[in-house]
């Protein structure tokens, strides 16, 4: 499998509720699926779980799933420091395997989503441009 994209979501559900990729795989097969459609989940508390192995083909975004690795932000729209650092921290491990691929949100590949509700491709090149300083 070619990873060409790592693809950040939201969970949708409301701010400060902390689900779990244990809740999403239930509402994912809940929707006729064979279980849950990301590859990492970040909790409130930053806790990364594990949904699909990344060698399987995700369901989290029509037409990219083949080429693509997803993790969900649990919220709508307010996320906590902690996962934010965790979100970094799995972009970064992903992008050692995958350097070439691209980072962007569900919303970048799909016009009519919102998720995850704020500019990944801006977010991920400021984090990436500190960690460029840094080297130097």
């Amino acid at each position: 499998m070619k990873i060409t994209r790592l693809v950040v979501h939201c969970s949708d559900s409301p701010n400060g509720r902390d689900d779990s990729a244990a809740d999403i795989h239930r509402w994912h097969i809940g929707q006729g699926w064979v279980g849950i459609g990301y590859h990492r989940v970040i909790r409130r508390d930053g806790q990364v779980e594990h949904g699909r192995p990344d060698y399987w083909i995700g369901a989290h975004v029509v037409g990219h799933n083949s080429t693509s690795l997803g993790v969900c932000l649990i919220g709508r729209d307010q996320f906590t420091d902690a996962q934010m650092q965790s979100l970094e921290r799995v972009i970064r491990e992903w992008k050692v395997k995958y350097p070439d691929a691209e980072v962007c949100g569900h919303c970048d590949l799909d016009m009519h989503k919102t998720c995850p509700n704020f500019d990944v491709k801006s977010w991920w090149s400021v984090v990436s441009d500190i960690d460029e300083f840094n080297r130097v």
